[in-house]
């Protein structure tokens, strides 16, 4: 009959190894979860008002961070945080992005890692650039370095230590 003319394989099973090939060494820090999405904004008080008054989040005060060059605002939201950047000066890296982007866009994202420098270590020995030689201190207060996009598929990322 027709059954017959066709060919049924039988499933292929796989199994995962709970340990990792000897090829592939285990790393020494840990990504985490995604801490926030930044955005790079022509008006900031525009940018805050949609997501507080017309979109109901809640939206932190401004705070101005010299030493990256920008104003920084943060949208809570449930599982993660959006950034809201807009230029701190003119040699500000956000003032560049707008310059090329008029309407604003997605800058950057940034993720967590549980130890910096160990990241970092093993990204320069992968020969993944990273924008500084030091950590600098970010929004939170903590750790963070940047990577260069074109090591990461063209996204500027930020880890930030946990």
């Amino acid at each position: 009959g027709l059954l017959s003319s066709w060919q049924i394989a039988a499933p292929t099973v796989r199994t995962l190894s709970s340990s990792p090939p000897q090829s592939i060494p285990r790393c020494l820090w840990k990504l985490g979860r995604l801490n926030h999405v930044a955005i790079a904004v022509p008006d900031l008080e525009k940018a805050q008002s949609l997501y507080k008054d017309i979109l109901g989040a809640r939206v932190s005060q401004t705070v101005a961070l010299p030493e990256h060059g920008v104003y920084t605002v943060f949208v809570e939201l449930g599982n993660t945080k959006l950034e809201l950047l807009h230029p701190l000066g003119e040699k500000s890296p956000i003032a560049s992005f707008l310059q090329k982007n008029k309407m604003g866009g997605m800058h950057h994202i940034c993720i967590e890692v549980d130890d910096i420098r160990a990241a970092m270590a093993e990204l320069k020995r992968k020969e993944i650039r990273i924008l500084s030689e030091e950590p600098k201190t970010g929004a939170h207060g903590k750790p963070v370095i940047f990577l260069h996009p074109k090591d990461c598929h063209g996204v500027l990322v930020e880890l930030e230590e946990a």
